[in-house]
């Protein structure tokens, strides 16, 4: 472990102690000490951290910001916007404890790109037309001061010195590929939270049909599929989630398809980009003329609903406050032995008693951890605070000015097991999907009901349970011991899953979840496991994202094996020894939530292991 690690370390472990035994309340205490409902980054909370945020850049590129140390002034190029891209993303992740986000990429940068033109434009004139600023014809310099107005295709461009516009085109594409590959290596190199962890950044774009839109999106596709370093290494961040949407880049004929194609063999290399749906019916009230309400989502899930606070479906500037996870296998034993010992006559409805109740206690914990953020002062996050990162702050009013935009998240883990001890199956068949139909409408239901009592976002969260799959199956064990089907693996299904080891096709895969994926307004992924010879046949790749945006699945992902020769860099799929070079020292990149991480043998945990070895390619 690295120093920042170990001071990391030491700092979670006292902290986690000092928020168990002197800021929570006994109920909150014993819910996650008996493994019923777990309360995250216990070590954020005793400090008032909240969780994470999608960063408003339009603004802060347009207008600049301020430092500890400095002010930054408004990007003048393309070159510049995404180094303070970069800046940004670094700066609020020490504000915070969970990820970042841009929420709509392509759009945000399109001034940038024009500004950068009118700079390539203006040099092309001076050394190839022999024109100078004094002589530029006036319409033309208008254009230059005024670049952020005018599109790089504006006819007049190429009417006035087609020599000039052609070089400032190359020129422009040129910066923009070198900015991206910049931003990419920062947020690969540039360790934040005391040197010991990456921010964990999601780009979302795709939509933007204007050129300069569409340059970005391709020049962050290239870059993806290009990887990194000498090796050309899978790009662990940022997340890159590419948004589908009807009419703009979902068939052939419409303006963006051709991106969505470069996005697909992206995906089949390199895992990124994930798929956000922009038409999903859970982000119905948004305006089709504002990408800052379009679906977009961390690349965990994490995502923003209907804002009951006023930004509607605003995704800048908002974010997840908290979020607690119930752990439904515990509450489903508690059921079964309150059946046994006579205290009730029918398991399913002892357990959504018991739920119910826990739904409610789990409410009252988010409450208790809001109200502690809302108490910090706004000085011990003054970037975000001070430059307006999250939407909505009024300094008068304090911060809960701004947290109230914010999702309250209740997640759920183990659906499958918890079905398992209920009724002797999963919902991969008709008897379990009804039982876990029924448990998500009480979920949706009374988080609607808390939403209106509280005018706070609360939110159904699907929880990615990176960690928690594993701990809370030991706890698990050591109350229960080993029960075929529940607690017979290292770790639980993460939330609403199809358990990995189902032997299924894709479509079978999204037609299950796509059944659940509704009942959630915090955030939920689906993803497929597909062989790497899906390179080989897009087609095929694109039939499967296609499929699964038709289903209204909000957030899709997919999972191709993604093996590094650490001596020559061949990627592909071969687990032990690379086919070109024999070399044992392999990268073996494999996805743990929506995000990437690392070689999975050394960077998940013992369960997180286990789970990725029991997956079955989805065929």
């Amino acid at each position: 472990m690295s120093f920042g690690g170990r001071v990391g370390e030491a700092s979670d472990v006292l902290t986690k102690k000092y928020a168990l035994e002197y800021q929570i309340s006994d109920m909150a205490r014993y819910n996650h000490e008996h493994n019923m409902i777990y309360i995250h980054d216990l070590s954020a909370y005793a400090v008032g951290m909240h969780n994470c945020l999608s960063i408003p850049f339009d603004d802060l590129l347009a207008k600049g910001f301020n430092t500890r140390q400095t002010d930054v002034r408004p990007a003048g190029s393309i070159n510049t916007a995404f180094q303070l891209v970069a800046v940004i993303f670094q700066l609020e992740s020490l504000q915070q404890f969970g990820g970042v986000s841009a929420t709509h990429l392509d759009w945000t940068m399109v001034p940038y790109v024009r500004k950068s033109f009118a700079k390539h434009y203006k040099d092309g004139l001076k050394y190839i037309n022999n024109i100078d600023e004094t002589n530029i014809d006036y319409a033309i310099a208008f254009m230059i001061k005024n670049a952020k107005d005018y599109s790089i295709d504006d006819s007049e461009w190429e009417a006035y010195s087609w020599q000039a516009y052609k070089y400032a085109i190359d020129l422009t594409v040129r910066e923009c590929h070198q900015a991206v590959e910049g931003m990419y290596h920062n947020l690969n190199t540039l360790q934040s939270r005391s040197g010991n962890q990456l921010p964990f950044t999601s780009i979302n774009y795709g939509t933007c049909s204007l050129p300069e839109g569409r340059m970005i999106i391709r020049e962050l596709l290239e870059v993806s599929l290009e990887g990194l370093g000498k090796l050309h290494k899978t790009s662990i961040f940022p997340c890159g989630i590419f948004q589908y949407m009807k009419g703009v880049n979902d068939k052939p004929g419409t303006p963006n398809y051709d991106l969505y194609q470069l996005a697909l063999k992206s995906t089949a290399k390199r895992l990124y980009p994930n798929y956000a749906n922009v038409d999903w019916t859970g982000n119905a009230g948004y305006d089709i003329n504002d990408p800052r309400t379009y679906f977009s989502t961390m690349g965990c899930r994490t995502a923003n609903g209907w804002d009951v606070n006023g930004l509607g479906q605003l995704k800048d500037g908002r974010g997840n406050i908290c979020p607690v996870t119930i752990i439904m296998p515990t509450l489903a034993m508690i059921a079964k032995e309150t059946v046994r010992n006579g205290f009730a006559n029918n398991t399913i409805d002892a357990f959504m008693q018991i739920l119910d109740q826990k739904i409610h206690e789990a409410k009252d914990m988010l409450l208790e951890r809001f109200e502690w953020i809302c108490s910090q002062s706004s000085d011990s996050a003054k970037f975000l605070y001070e430059n307006g990162l999250m939407a909505g702050y009024v300094p008068e009013e304090g911060i809960r000015s701004a947290l109230k935009h914010g999702t309250l998240a209740v997640g759920q883990l183990g659906l499958a097991e918890t079905l398992q001890i209920l009724v002797n199956t999963d919902h991969t068949t008709n008897l379990g999907m009804s039982v876990a139909k029924r448990i998500e409408q009480l979920f949706k239901d009374r988080i609607a009901e808390f939403k209106q009592q509280y005018q706070l976002n609360f939110g159904v969260y699907y929880t990615p349970a990176e960690n928690l799959c594993y701990t809370a199956m030991k706890k698990f064990k050591d109350t229960y011991g080993e029960i075929p089907k529940v607690s017979d693996r290292e770790y639980f299904t993460n939330s609403m899953h199809v358990p990995v080891w189902h032997e299924m096709t894709p479509f079978e895969k999204i037609d299950i979840e796509s059944q659940l994926t509704g009942y959630s307004s915090a955030g939920c992924i689906t993803y497929v496991e597909l062989s790497s010879t899906v390179s080989q046949n897009l087609e095929a790749l694109e039939t499967i994202v296609n499929y699964a945006m038709d289903k209204d699945i909000p957030y899709f992902a997919v999972n191709v094996p993604n093996d590094t020769c650490l001596g020559c860099g061949f990627c592909d799929e071969f687990n032990d020894a690379c086919p070109q070079c024999g070399c044992e020292e392999i990268q073996q990149l494999r996805r743990v939530t929506g995000y990437l991480t690392g070689n999975y043998k050394t960077a998940f945990n013992y369960g997180k292991q286990k789970e990725t070895e029991d997956r079955v390619k989805h065929l």
